[in-house]
């Protein structure tokens, strides 16, 4: 087992249950989206408004993805239902600043969900 530790405020720390289960999603979903023959732009993109998992390319059109991972739906829900009114207007403020940074953006663009 590959153990990293990260750096946060000056301080060494183990990652958590949690993040190791993010990360292994989006290792996930990213070798979903390259077989379906995405291509990879960017991932974990923070701005101040949030953070989009990953950012791909889909042909002209540019693809920012949210991706949930769950262990199980009990109690809380498939990783879909998780998805707040809050953090989708915070991936499209997200997905904006985006497209404002881009030197020549696509004209379409859109946000897609993988549940993990």
């Amino acid at each position: 087992m590959l153990k990293c530790l990260i750096a946060l405020q000056g301080k060494l720390t183990m990652p958590t249950a949690r993040s190791r289960l993010g990360t292994y999603g989006e290792g996930i979903a990213r070798d979903y989206l390259k077989a379906k023959g995405y291509r990879v732009m960017d991932s974990n993109f923070r701005c101040p408004w949030g953070e989009v998992d990953i950012v791909a390319r889909e042909g002209d059109c540019l693809v920012f993805v949210e991706v949930r991972t769950r262990r199980g739906s009990l109690p809380y829900g498939t990783p879909e239902e998780s998805l707040t009114r809050k953090k989708r207007d915070r991936l499209v403020a997200t997905a904006e600043t985006y497209i404002q940074k881009c030197p020549d953006p696509p004209e379409e663009w859109r946000i897609d969900l993988i549940g993990v």
